[in-house]
């Protein structure tokens, strides 16, 4: 057996022993356009509960709050500034979170309605989703038949989006980076599938995007990707062939019972990570999570585990290269 010599164990002045533990930027969606009130109880609605949920996920350890507006009388996802505003106040007064502002609302919403927000407070990050696609949410009404749900428009939401295309045209997308351009918000690009990659890959080329890139996969919504680890596999293997590996930060967001389960896989293989209630309602099988903050916590034991560490906010913004929490509108 071979021992280590005294001098192999002391590094020579100014050099390091060992290699800094790589940072992990954790985003979280607190409630999104996808579950209904009538699923879980712990759903944020209102402007209160939306900013409670937003300042908890980030004093539990997420760098980036991805947010999205509810009618507070039924839950109803809007995309109006009015009922964005008050949260994102109080957001920004009680962390130095990174502020992520949906362009993608709710599939049943046109491009100008889902542009809004982000149009009237210019944020320094905002997400785009870069392909039209089928997006089937009525499985749902297996678990939540129409008896069981509160309000009318929960179960027209569900059963509707058989019949529906999520629109993200190529003007669509052309439009929404140049309104992004102006105003110095960069993109949270979200990839539902391989064709998304070609895409981004496509914007790159005509120069339309400038890095560095950060690429959000979405894995498990019908219609998408699936979430099998092989998809997580391919979408990691497309990305770099197209990319360049060095030529963008990836993310895993999994929705549903895989929400920890990718993350952690991705997390291992060098991606940052996104959780939240909008992607999951849940913490453990048949377990509904009560809050986005404890599903932060539990991916954080993960990248602990991991030997990872998590990204603050300033190391985020640094990463993504975005213009700093004093250059938005609110």
């Amino acid at each position: 057996m071979a021992f280590a010599r005294p001098q192999d164990l002391n590094p020579a002045p100014g050099r390091s022993a060992l290699p800094q533990a790589r940072k992990v930027i954790i985003t979280c969606a607190p409630t999104g356009a996808i579950h209904t009130p009538s699923m879980s109880p712990h759903l944020p609605v209102t402007a209160e509960q939306i900013a409670r949920a937003g300042i908890d996920a980030a004093e539990a350890g997420a760098a980036i709050l991805h947010l999205h507006a509810r009618h507070p009388h039924n839950g109803m996802p809007s995309q109006d500034p009015a009922l964005f505003r008050p949260f994102l106040s109080r957001i920004r007064e009680a962390c130095d979170a990174v502020i992520n502002i949906t362009t993608g609302g709710s599939p049943h919403m046109t491009v100008q309605e889902r542009l809004r927000p982000a149009l009237e407070f210019q944020p320094e990050l905002a997400s785009l989703n870069m392909g039209s696609m089928n997006f089937g949410l009525y499985p749902m009404l297996q678990r939540y038949p129409r008896p069981l749900l509160q309000h009318d428009w929960e179960w027209l939401h569900l059963e509707g989006s058989r019949n529906m295309v999520f629109r993200n045209t190529f003007a669509d997308i052309e439009a929404i980076l140049q309104q992004g351009a102006d105003q110095g918000t960069r993109f949270e690009f979200e990839c539902y599938d391989i064709g998304h990659l070609y895409n981004l890959a496509h914007f790159v080329e005509r120069g339309l995007v400038q890095g560095p890139l950060f690429v959000q996969s979405v894995f498990g919504i019908l219609g998408g990707i699936g979430a099998h680890p092989e998809d997580l596999m391919h979408m990691r293997r497309t990305a770099d062939r197209l990319l360049g590996r060095q030529g963008y930060h990836w993310s895993i967001l999994g929705t549903g019972r895989h929400q920890i389960e990718l993350a952690s896989i991705g997390a291992a293989m060098g991606a940052h990570v996104r959780v939240g209630l909008e992607d999951s309602l849940w913490i453990g099988p048949g377990q509904l999570a009560v809050s986005s903050a404890e599903q932060v916590r539990r991916i954080r034991q993960v990248l602990h585990a991991l030997n990872l560490e998590v990204a603050t906010p300033a190391e985020a913004r640094q990463m993504l290269g975005l213009k700093g929490s004093d250059q938005v509108a609110f």
